[in-house]
């Protein structure tokens, strides 16, 4: 089993080893039965734990190959699969079915066709009952915090991709979650699209102090968005790995090509490798 203690944890004086965890994932596990009665074990013992930061924004990375069951262990974060066995605590509240300390990115579009961008976004606040004034200052500030508040007036069939995923972002975020849980939500963009909504998210976890769970396929990414990165086994998966992404000053283009961040690419990957050869442990 791998020890999901964060290493500034292990480090300090035992006095002040009590931290308050914002997620915690325990001996996690799910089997599917399929339409012919075969069970199918996507997850096995899946266990980590995210520490609440207040004031910091946190991004934390599940990263595996395609079809490990990554995506199963966010969806049980999610509260949208129960667990065939173990738990999913939040705000040490245990995750019983979907919940609003929670928002979900998923990588197709979820915009709402009939409504415009600013009704879209303004969607759960008006549910929730918050009045038109109060509606319109969240709807400004988040239109403003993911660059389309002079495209409020569109509709989704006007947009390109990674404007319909700054729409499903800002919708998600308007809602204040505890949680910002994204499903390779940058997965169907081009190259430079996929960059400019990387830094997005880098942007949007320091100003609003977001904690982030992405899952991706992709090491670069994971490497370019991470502050914590698990790296899952090929299914049925498990976590194998705990890596702290080191920080790195500024995150752009450049950086990629950056010796440290190839390094840690290059870390990744043999983890990856090693885990589908069944040498990782």
């Amino acid at each position: 089993m791998v020890d999901t203690t964060p290493s500034f944890i292990k480090e300090m004086p035992d006095a002040l080893k009590q931290p308050v965890i914002k997620l915690e994932v325990k001996d996690l596990g799910v089997t599917y039965v399929g339409r012919d009665g075969t069970s199918i074990e996507a997850v096995r013992q899946a266990e980590l734990a995210v520490l609440d930061k207040p004031g910091v924004g946190e991004i934390v990375v599940l990263l595996g190959p395609s079809g490990c069951g990554k995506s199963t262990v966010l969806k049980c974060i999610a509260g949208l699969i129960a667990p065939t066995r173990g738990e999913v605590w939040v705000g040490g509240v245990k995750v019983e079915g979907v919940g609003r300390d929670r928002g979900m990115v998923f990588q197709q579009y979820t915009s709402f066709g009939w409504l415009s961008v600013r009704d879209n976004v303004a969607y759960g606040l008006k549910l929730a009952g918050v009045p038109p004034r109060e509606r319109k200052e969240q709807v400004d500030h988040y239109l403003n915090l993911v660059g389309l508040y002079e495209y409020g007036h569109l509709f989704p069939k006007s947009l390109s991709g990674g404007m319909k995923q700054r729409v499903a972002i800002a919708r998600t975020l308007i809602n204040k979650p505890k949680l910002l849980l994204m499903d390779e939500p940058f997965g169907a963009l081009d190259p430079h699209t996929r960059w400019e909504m990387q830094t997005l998210i880098l942007d949007i976890s320091r100003q609003e102090d977001n904690t982030i769970v992405l899952v991706t396929h992709d090491v670069s990414e994971a490497v370019y968005v991470a502050d914590t990165c698990y790296v899952l086994a090929p299914r049925p998966t498990r976590i194998l790995h705990r890596v702290d992404v080191p920080f790195f000053a500024e995150r752009n283009a450049a950086l990629k090509a950056a010796p440290e961040f190839r390094a840690i690419e290059k870390q990744l990957l043999d983890m990856l490798y090693g885990s589908a050869q069944g040498t990782a442990g």
